[in-house]
């Protein structure tokens, strides 16, 4: 499994222009411009809302032209950023990452593994595991139940082929493609691959069974409130 999937990366963004002696504001459609690779959301038989969450790099000029790794394309209500007793929010998100041979790591001192599938899940599940955790648990015991709930979403996501996963069969662009498929109490988090990257999906209160992948052709449609 890349490496740079276990760190998750760095956030890619763009600086504004400066008014004043101080930065404006980013453009966040800049580090997605950026890529070298398609952009993957949920096809046309999603009606709902679309919004930008985040671009990554693991290597160096993070954000620069070739350098972008991954991105997340949101889809219905935003996950919830802090803590909230009765969160209901139903949403999906799909990762899109590219395919990458080994290559050398953010600080460069060493070599990150190629990109595969199960990059692409690990960066699914945990970003299920942010957006979602128990209600039960106050501020002083989330680390710790995130920290025990990574590591076990990275030994799943290190073993696509076991028994913690099945098999799902999905549109992408229109043609059928497998995905692995699992189901948590939390949500669920998929994994498979397409035209030119890998592709992972994560979400709660939106069926995986009806979701649809498909390339995005203009990625102001996330902009759009």
């Amino acid at each position: 499994m890349d490496a740079t999937s276990h760190a998750v990366g760095t956030t890619a963004t763009a600086g504004g222009p400066v008014v004043g002696g101080q930065p404006g504001p980013a453009d966040p459609l800049v580090p997605y411009l950026s890529a070298d690779f398609p952009w993957y959301g949920l096809d046309d038989g999603w009606t709902g809302r679309r919004y930008l969450m985040q671009a990554g790099a693991g290597g160096p000029r993070a954000g620069a032209a070739g350098n972008v790794d991954y991105g997340t394309l949101g889809h219905g209500e935003e996950p919830a950023r802090q803590y909230e007793p009765r969160d209901m929010r139903k949403f999906a998100v799909v990762v899109t990452m590219a395919r990458r041979e080994s290559r050398r790591s953010v600080d460069n001192t060493g070599t990150l593994e190629a990109t595969s599938a199960s990059s692409a899940a690990w960066l699914a599940g945990s970003g299920l595991l942010a957006a979602t955790w128990p209600g039960q648990l106050d501020r002083t015991l989330r680390q710790d139940w995130l920290d025990q709930q990574s590591t076990l979403a990275w030994d799943l996501a290190d073993d696509l082929a076991g028994p913690g996963w099945s098999t799902l069969s999905l549109p992408v662009n229109g043609l059928p493609q497998p995905f692995r498929y699992r189901e948590s109490e939390y949500g669920w988090v998929l994994a498979g691959e397409a035209p030119g990257v890998l592709l992972g999906a994560y979400g709660r209160g939106v069926s995986a069974y009806g979701a649809g992948f498909a390339t995005v052709p203009d990625l102001t449609a996330y902009t759009r409130p």
